[in-house]
C-alpha cells in the first residue's frame, strides 16, 4: 500500500509517522510537485493535494486534510468510496491565541504606537479600549472558535456561540446558539469573532444588513474564510465609522490588492492568512497525531477521526 505524504515533515517526522508502520510504502512529495504520476498509485493521501488532480488517483481510498477547511473537496472531486477527513483540531491553539494578539493590538492602539516607533514618534494616541466585560459573540464554535471562546472567559467576558446546529454548550461559553438567532446577538456584541468555512451557505453571511446591527464601539474579527464577510459593505462600514474596527487574518479577494483601501485604514488590524499555517510549530506536531491515529484505525478498519460529510462539507 502506497501512502502519500505532502506534508512538511522533518526527518524526526517522518521517523515517528513510520513507527508503526514499517511495512507500508510511504512517498514524501511537497504539495506543489505533487503530479498525475506520483498521485496515480497512492491508496492513502496524508496532505492536501491540487483537488484536480484528484481525478488520477484511481487507488485512492482515504484523504486526509491538512486543515480544517474541505472546500473543493466534497463536489465529487474524490474517487467513488474515497472517504475525506480533515484536520480539526490542530488549529484552535495556534489560531485563538493569534485572534487574543490582534484584537489587544487595536483595542490598545498598539499598531499607531509602533508607527510611531518607526517614525521616531513620542506622542499619546488617546483613549483606548478595556476588554474585560466585553460581550463576545462567537459565529463558528469548532474547535477554533471554542477556543477563543474560553480564552476571551477567561480575560473576564460573556461569551455567545453561534453555530449551525444545536449541540452541547462547550465549556467557557455562556450561551449558545444556532443561526437563527444571530440578529438578535450582534446588537448586543462589543466583539463579532468569525471563524467559518467558505461555501455557499457561509457566503456573504456578513453582509451590508448584519453590519447594520452591530454597535459603533464593536469590533469584527475574521479567521475563517474571506468570502463570508461582504468587504464592499464591511469598507464603507469601516469608513463611516459604523463600527469601531475589524481584526482580519483572511479577506476577499485574497491576496488583498494593494491598492485597497483596507491596508491604509488606522481601526483595521491585517494579517495574511497566517494565523493557522505552521507558524506555529505545534500545528504541524498536531496534524501529525491526527495522521498517525487515522493511520492506526484505518489499518485496522475502525472509524477514522474527523471524517466529513460529503453533503455538507463538516465532520460527521
Amino acid at each position: 500500500m502506497k501512502i502519500l505524504v505532502t506534508l512538511p515533515l522533518n526527518e524526526r517526522q517522518k521517523e515517528r509517522l513510520e513507527m508503526n508502520f514499517r511495512h507500508l510504502e510511504f512517498c514524501y512529495c511537497p504539495q506543489k510537485d505533487v503530479t498525475e504520476k506520483v498521485i496515480r498509485d497512492a491508496e492513502v493521501i496524508l496532505g492536501n493535494v491540487d483537488p484536480a488532480l484528484l481525478k488520477y488517483a484511481e487507488e485512492l481510498k482515504w484523504l486526509q486534510l491538512n486543515n480544517a477547511g474541505t472546500e473543493g473537496f466534497c463536489d465529487g472531486a474524490l474517487p467513488k468510496d474515497a472517504v475525506l477527513t480533515n484536520a480539526t483540531g490542530a488549529y484552535g491553539l495556534a489560531i485563538s491565541e493569534h485572534m487574543i494578539g490582534v484584537l489587544f493590538e487595536l483595542q490598545k492602539k498598539l499598531n499607531l504606537y509602533a508607527r510611531n516607533q518607526r517614525e521616531h514618534v513620542w506622542r499619546s494616541e488617546g483613549h483606548v479600549h478595556v476588554i474585560q466585560g466585553s460581550r463576545v459573540l462567537v459565529i463558528g464554535m469548532g474547535d477554533i472558535g471554542t477556543m477563543f471562546a474560553r480564552k476571551m472567559k477567561a480575560l473576564g467576558c460573556r461569551t455567545v456561540g453561534i453555530k449551525r446546529r444545536e449541540g452541547r454548550k462547550p465549556e467557557g461559553v455562556d450561551d449558545l446558539y444556532t443561526l437563527e438567532r444571530l440578529e438578535r446577538e450582534l446588537p448586543k456584541a462589543d466583539i463579532v469573532a468569525m471563524s467559518l468555512p467558505g461555501n455557499q451557505d457561509t457566503y456573504h453571511m456578513m453582509n451590508a444588513e448584519r453590519l447594520a446591527l452591530m454597535k459603533e464601539n464593536a469590533v469584527l474579527m475574521n479567521v475563517g474564510r474571506g468570502i463570508t464577510v461582504d468587504t464592499d459593505a464591511l469598507v464603507k462600514a469601516l469608513q463611516e465609522k459604523r463600527i469601531a474596527g475589524a481584526c482580519l487574518d483572511v479577506t476577499d479577494p485574497e491576496p488583498l490588492p494593494a491598492e485597497h483601501p483596507l491596508w491604509d485604514m488606522e481601526n483595521v488590524i491585517l494579517t495574511p492568512h497566517i494565523s493557522g499555517g505552521y507558524a506555529l510549530p505545534e500545528t504541524l506536531e498536531q496534524i501529525l497525531t491526527i495522521c498517525i491515529e487515522n493511520l492506526e484505525c484505518y489499518m485496522v478498519q475502525r472509524p477514522l477521526r474527523n471524517l466529513i460529510d460529503m453533503k455538507t462539507g463538516y465532520c460527521e
